[in-house]
């Protein structure tokens, strides 16, 4: 019985040796980085990274980076190395956001909070699209159902100022109705597709983290 007792011993303590030995291994190589598509892959005869860019070039290059093209990477990068607070996955979500919150502002004729998301250009456009449509008498009744996609198109730095085009495609609910109430347009029951293209804009010196929308254009 002695003699079984020490073989069952010998053999868990082999099998638990080979447990260890696969489980290490699998364990050393999950922890190497797995490059992202800002990552070239080769590392031979590139210059030497600033290490004082590092945490913001970590942040800049998420997993998920569905939101960029590989012709705006350049331009990406070179608003993160300029503004170490960027993060692309904020500022997409960020922009959402802000798509949410302009359109409906714009809607409600809320003026004083598109002033506040809005450079001059953009906000006097809206403001006056507001001022025509209250002359006419008319409101609005719309409904934001669901952002389908966002896509960033384009990223330049120009000088201190960053600028980021955002496509955005949503579905829309729209109803305009004139001064009686009757309903002249739209229906709440059949959404409609909108495709717009935003550009966001901010001063990488500001104190303030905030973008504001600097121009419009339609998908």
């Amino acid at each position: 019985m002695v003699i079984q007792i020490v073989i069952l011993a010998m053999i868990a303590a082999f099998l638990g040796m080979r447990l260890y030995s696969v489980l290490g291994r699998r364990a050393e190589h999950e922890e190497e980085v797995i490059p992202t598509r800002f990552d070239s892959g080769d590392t031979v005869n590139q210059p030497a990274q600033n290490p004082a860019l590092a945490p913001q070039a970590a942040a800049a290059r998420p997993r998920e980076l569905a939101g960029v093209l590989p012709a705006v990477e350049q331009g990406v990068r070179a608003i993160a190395a300029a503004d170490r607070r960027f993060d692309i996955t904020a500022f997409l979500e960020g922009a959402k956001g802000a798509y949410g919150m302009i359109l409906e502002a714009f809607w409600k004729g809320d003026k004083e909070t598109l002033r506040q998301l809005c450079d001059d250009a953009v906000y006097a456009s809206f403001a006056g699209a507001i001022d025509a449509r209250e002359k006419a008498g008319e409101t609005i009744d719309n409904r934001l159902i669901r952002i389908e996609d966002v896509l960033i198109q384009n990223a330049r730095l120009d000088g201190q100022m960053a600028r980021i085009a955002v496509s955005f495609t949503a579905d829309i609910a729209a109803i305009t109705r004139d001064k009686d109430g009757t309903m002249i347009a739209g229906s709440l029951d059949d959404a409609i597709e909108s495709r717009d293209v935003w550009t966001f804009a901010r001063n990488v010196t500001a104190a303030s983290p905030d973008w504001v929308l600097d121009e419009t254009d339609e998908g």
